[in-house]
């Protein structure tokens, strides 16, 4: 019987590389790999045993082919093991491509040898295999049932263990795109760290020289000796607007690279948060400013909140409408998913049309009669909502306006306690 040797060759590099991308590298210690996801190991499992069920077999694996082993990542009937790729029969017929069928491996010369037929490991007599290949091409291995005794599925039982191969494929396909995105998660978190720590060194190291640039400025417009209607103040104005626009901006950066940080979330009262919000912006609540607020108790992160009802009440200042006076209305209403903060204003509001972009970061509407702005506040308060498992959402107040909404959850990936 001709000896299979199986060298080491492009393709097989590039397949081996696929079977580690998939997260089925056999464990170092001879076993099974440990699915990276749980729930995809359960739906092999089913799979396998559906398959071996509707063929009348007692045996059915999912086989991935290594370099140099055969790695059995599900089984029904037997307990998933590892063997040499050597011993392996779906190594010999697994990258034809085609779906195999023998009734008595004793008398196909394929197999006649094998260990799994001669009983130095196993007494197989009926078996068949599907190969499994991948979107992308690469055949991983195959889903193979068999029996120690004569078998005979009927061809639409064979073309039903097909389908299933497929079903198997696109359990891996799952896992291969969880992992993906779980790295890519990773890395995110990764950059948005750097990120938060590249903003916090450029903003500390242009604050301090531009808040001294500006500490001279108003001593200058302070001067005695330069009088009003000076040329100079007109310039000294123009420096000083252009650098407290651009302290501005180095805080609206900053605050929106933070928000991605750790949550330390705390019960905290939506009366107390806005009335710190207003007092940042220099306002009280009350008639006078016409910001109300109603008190709810949340689960919140203090400070990623303030921070969104402070961008939220300075979105209403920016925008309000010059043929009423401004009124603007914190409040929030609780459910089964958590609480839902609203900040509702009178204002010009923001068109159906332009929501979308509105949110998104360093994005302006540029209307005649808006007031000065980053661009970042909105974008600020949705990664706010994300951070907190809910979503921003920006609809018409009924008066005229716009109500914005953020969920924050009672729950996130630990457990919370609900207040």
């Amino acid at each position: 019987m001709e000896t299979v040797t199986y060298g080491w060759t492009a393709a097989e590099s590039d397949r081996t590389a696929a079977i580690q991308d998939y997260g089925l590298a056999p464990v170092s210690a001879g076993g099974p790999p440990a699915l990276p996801d749980a729930e995809a190991g359960g739906a092999l499992s089913n799979l396998v045993t559906l398959a071996a069920r509707l063929c009348a077999v007692p045996f059915g694996v999912v086989n991935i082919i290594t370099e140099d082993q055969q790695v059995q990542i599900a089984a029904s009937g037997v307990d998933p093991g590892v063997c040499s790729r050597e011993d392996s029969m779906c190594a010999q017929v697994f990258l034809s491509g085609q779906t195999t069928v023998v009734p008595d491996a004793s008398q196909d010369v394929r197999f006649a040898d094998n260990p799994f037929v001669t009983g130095r490991i196993a007494k197989v007599w009926f078996y068949a295999s599907v190969p499994l290949k991948t979107a992308s091409g690469f055949v991983l291995g195959s889903l193979c049932i068999f029996s120690d005794g004569p078998a005979s599925p009927t061809a639409e039982q064979i073309g039903m263990l097909e389908v299933l191969a497929h079903q198997v494929v696109e359990v891996l396909e799952l896992q291969h795109r969880t992992l993906q995105l779980s790295e890519a998660l990773t890395e995110l978190e990764r950059s948005n760290s750097m990120l938060g720590e590249f903003a916090g060194r450029v903003s500390h190291d242009l604050r301090i020289p531009l808040t001294t640039i500006l500490g001279y400025v108003e001593l200058a417009e302070d001067d005695p000796d330069i009088p009003p209607g000076h040329p100079a103040m007109e310039y000294l104005e123009f420096i000083g607007g252009g650098g407290r626009r651009m302290l501005k901006t180095l805080e609206d950066v900053l605050e929106y690279s933070r928000v991605d940080g750790a949550l330390r979330r705390e019960r905290v009262s939506l009366l107390a948060v806005t009335e710190e919000a207003a007092h940042d912006l220099g306002l009280e609540l009350g008639s006078a400013s016409g910001i109300f607020c109603d008190d709810t108790e949340l689960l919140a992160d203090r400070s990623q909140l303030r921070t969104l009802i402070q961008n939220l009440i300075a979105n209403s200042l920016n925008y309000r409408s010059p043929e009423r006076d401004l009124r603007v209305t914190v409040g929030a209403a609780a459910s089964d998913r958590g609480v839902l903060v609203r900040v509702s204003d009178n204002g010009m509001g923001i068109p159906q049309a332009d929501r979308k972009r509105a949110v998104e970061p360093l994005v302006r509407l540029n209307r005649a009669g808006d007031g000065p702005g980053t661009g970042l506040g909105l974008a600020t308060c949705r990664r706010i909502a994300h951070a907190h498992g809910g979503e921003l959402d920006i609809q018409d107040t009924p008066a005229g306006g716009a109500t914005i909404s953020a969920l924050f959850r009672w729950e996130l990936s630990e457990q919370a306690v609900r207040p």
